[in-house]
């Protein structure tokens, strides 16, 4: 890219030399050209020796001369200025024969321009001095009748200036095509490693071109894309570990009620004679197993509905505080059974929001089923309700075992249990909790925790009223 990127502005610069060339030459015809039109309106061209001398100095006429800023001196054979009248550049009334010829000579040098004649019949040269405007000292001078020497040199030098100027032109010409193109073709190469490395899969990879113009707003958005892909692969690979443990998660706890209904049940049938207490042990065992893993794959079900995206709610205006103590009075016997205290301060006031109740109610159940589940008896359950700013705020708090930090903030997923032995007698199927808060979700709250280690859990499901 870079080398056919430079190429081209080379390209296009030989094509600028050139008509750099052209349009110098073109200059040179103008200025000629404008000289020709602006010589006759020049003072010095309107008032020339020539068209004031007379024989007898003193019947000249300096006075148009005068009038448009110049000056008229008249100097005899014996090099005295015997008369001078306006502008005045020689500056003395005497001169010797050196100082008249090098005036003579320099004169064309100086920022005046003089028309000088001499006047044979009075013996007298008269000069006339303007200054001058601007004057560019360039002529092109050709006599054939020149030494074939002199004719060479002057052309050879002619003709090294012009090469020296072509030569410096295109020299000037590659230097800032190259430095115009290395200024687009560095941050390009720049942009093309960065996408390079992005495709082989450096996800981390981002472009810094320290550039304030239109490379930067191309530098963020590169950048910027980037960042997004690095997220998104980020969240695949994290989708897929939770997918690759789901499966893994499920399998585990659905084959050991799988594999003690198998073995009970072919221990029946392969053994009649099996005293009927016995039997009936195994039969109980094989019916709890039975409804634990129908419990797993109902629980999975409702959360794989959950997260379709046909899944709706059917809310109705609920007053939420007399709904609440309904449902708390529901908990009383599964607390009792289980040797807990209970507390439910639930304020006397009305407060509305919209509930689906059959599945809000799901939520209290679950957080009462794992509190129960997770800590020992004579462990206090506390529900309350505050509302203020338009939401409601249910806390569910316990003073038993707590959660273990480490998974504070995992505890919402998917088989994340407290217990990690998973054994059939404490361990849930670790599903409760993530259905609760799309519960939660779906009503336009949110259900978090807020854990003290050893201390007890606080769980609080938000809820916007109405």
């Amino acid at each position: 890219m870079k080398k056919k990127l430079s190429n081209q502005f080379l390209t296009n610069y030989m094509v600028v030399f050139l008509l750099t060339i052209l349009t110098t030459a073109f200059a040179f015809m103008l200025l000629s050209f404008a000289s020709g039109l602006i010589s006759d309106t020049l003072a010095k061209n309107r008032f020339p020796a020539s068209s004031i001398i007379k024989e007898d100095y003193t019947k000249i006429d300096a006075s148009p001369v005068v009038q448009n800023g110049g000056g008229v001196q008249v100097v005899d054979k014996e090099y005295r200025v015997i008369y001078s009248n306006g502008l005045d550049t020689i500056g003395k009334s005497q001169l010797s024969a050196e100082e008249f010829t090098g005036f003579l000579t320099e004169s064309k040098g100086k920022s005046y321009h003089y028309d000088i004649l001499y006047q044979p019949g009075g013996e007298f040269w008269l000069i006339v001095t303007f200054p001058t405007s601007i004057r560019l000292d360039f002529s092109l001078v050709y006599n054939k009748e020149a030494s074939a020497g002199d004719f060479v040199r002057a052309g050879g030098a002619m003709v090294s200036v012009a090469l020296i100027y072509l030569l410096m032109l295109a020299l000037f010409t590659f230097l800032f095509s190259r430095i115009t193109a290395a200024s687009i073709t560095v941050p390009l190469r720049k942009l093309c490693d960065g996408t390079r490395l992005l495709r082989e899969g450096d996800y981390s990879v981002r472009v810094d071109l320290r550039l304030k113009n239109e490379f930067a707003e191309l530098q963020n958005t590169f950048n910027d894309m980037a960042a997004r892909i690095e997220h998104e692969i980020s969240l695949r690979k994290k989708s897929e570990d939770n997918r690759r443990r789901l499966i893994l998660d499920i399998s585990h706890d659905l084959k050991n009620p799988m594999s003690s209904i198998q073995g009970y049940a072919e221990m029946c049938m392969k053994k009649p004679e099996l005293p009927e207490q016995e039997r009936g042990a195994y039969l109980q065992t094989i019916h709890q197993n039975s409804r634990r893993a129908n419990r797993l794959l109902t629980e999975l079900f409702e959360l794989s509905q959950m997260d379709s995206p046909d899944f709706s709610i059917k809310p109705i205006k609920t007053e939420l505080c007399e709904y609440l103590r309904q449902v708390c009075g529901g908990l009383v016997p599964q607390l009792e059974r289980a040797g807990f205290r209970y507390e439910f301060e639930i304020p006397e006031e009305s407060v509305f929001a919209l509930l689906d109740t059959e599945r809000f109610g799901r939520i209290i159940q679950n957080l009462s089923d794992n509190t129960v589940r997770y800590n020992p008896q004579g462990t206090t359950v506390a529900v309350g309700l505050t509302a203020q700013d338009h939401q409601a705020v249910i806390h569910f708090h316990d003073d038993g075992s707590g959660i273990p930090a480490h998974l504070t903030e995992d505890i919402f997923k998917p088989f994340v249990r407290a217990d990690n032995s998973r054994n059939s007698k404490t361990g849930g199927s670790g599903l409760g909790l993530s259905i609760a808060k799309k519960i939660a979700q779906a009503h336009g709250g949110d259900l978090t925790l807020d854990s003290d280690g050893n201390k007890g859990s606080t769980f609080r499901i938000t809820v916007p009223t109405i």
